[in-house]
């Protein structure tokens, strides 16, 4: 097996060299830039670390790679566009730096070149199975960003549904990456599903995380405003937590400070919130349930077969993501 490192800069090469046309600009170009980012290249790494763990030749499976996080990139212009986000990896977002219409179209073209990719597979006989699992995945991601919609209107969100919202919308395609490099390698479906199961529940920690970080990371590192979620009030697992052990004089304050224009008390806002979060002591209830999800991946590759080196990189791959800043 290679390093982290080393798969990375096998995908960064790989993305570099898709064969974009040039015209019509407004179309590609977005696509670029959006892939200029960089990025963790999770799933795509997760994908040939797999592949090579279980018996494969990553060799073969970096063009599923890139078609993986393609899709993924897709998916967060979109998500850009929903959430009117200013900022992705500390650039200006595509819908900001273009228009909105740009995004959404060349969302669209990604969508296709996603699948382009993933169906460029040197053994026929992968090709159902990886498609199959890849057009479930992205049902399960358009369902889960459904949800994440409605949740935004809905008062008494409870944490069951989010939990189940995180990992439709964030966690499936951790699942999907590491179960295609396991069918590349040609695994067996007890490997699949027990790799699959390792990447569902990295997916729910690494969610927690962002939903952390977002709060108490800090702004330079992580590459975007902290404290979106409480200026929008979206339904995270803190807010939920939060409204479900305040006392009533508490749960009035958050029901003010939510409602308070960020445009003029957003300061006020975020540390309002902040404050009620630490005297409820929210911030160790959520690491309590990364913690949780984080030793659900582990234990799940003990099923995979895994032994030695291989076991040992993707525990460390787990830890790293669990001790992230941004």
């Amino acid at each position: 097996m290679l390093k982290v490192e080393e798969y990375i800069k096998i995908i960064n090469d790989a993305i570099k060299n898709i064969p974009l046309a040039k015209n019509p600009k407004g179309l590609y170009e977005p696509i670029e830039y959006t892939m200029s980012f960089g990025g963790k290249r999770l799933r795509p790494v997760l994908l040939m670390m797999c592949c090579d763990a279980l018996g494969g030749n990553s060799a073969f499976a970096v063009n599923s790679a890139v078609g993986l996080e393609l899709f993924h990139n897709f998916t967060l212009l979109h998500d850009d566009v929903m959430d009117k986000a200013d900022k992705r990896r500390g650039m200006p977002t595509v819908h900001c730096r273009w228009n909105e219409n740009t995004a959404i179209l060349s969302g669209d073209a990604m969508l296709t070149l996603a699948t382009q990719y993933i169906t460029t597979i040197i053994d026929p006989a992968k090709l159902k199975p990886t498609l199959d699992l890849f057009n479930k995945t992205a049902i399960e991601i358009y369902e889960g960003q459904q949800y994440d919609v409605d949740y935004e209107s809905k008062e008494n969100v409870t944490v069951d549904e989010y939990l189940n919202m995180i990992r439709l919308k964030t966690s499936v395609l951790f699942g999907c990456a590491c179960r295609i490099g396991a069918i590349l390698a040609s695994a067996s479906n007890k490997v699949q599903d027990a790799i699959y199961n390792y990447g569902v529940n990295l997916g729910l920690a690494f969610q927690l995380q962002d939903d952390y970080l977002d709060v108490y990371g800090n702004e330079e590192t992580f590459g975007k405003e902290i404290g979106g979620d409480i200026v929008n009030a979206k339904h995270t697992f803190m807010l939920i937590s939060a409204f479900a052990d305040a006392d009533n004089k508490q749960r009035n304050e958050l029901n003010r400070l939510l409602a308070l224009d960020a445009s003029t008390h957003r300061n006020e806002k975020i540390e309002g919130v902040k404050a009620i979060y630490n005297s409820l002591s929210i911030p160790q209830k959520c690491n309590d349930e990364i913690q949780k999800y984080f030793d659900k991946a582990i234990l799940a590759l003990n099923d995979t077969k895994m032994k030695g080196v291989e076991k040992e990189l993707f525990t460390a791959f787990a830890k790293k993501l669990m001790n992230r800043n941004k």
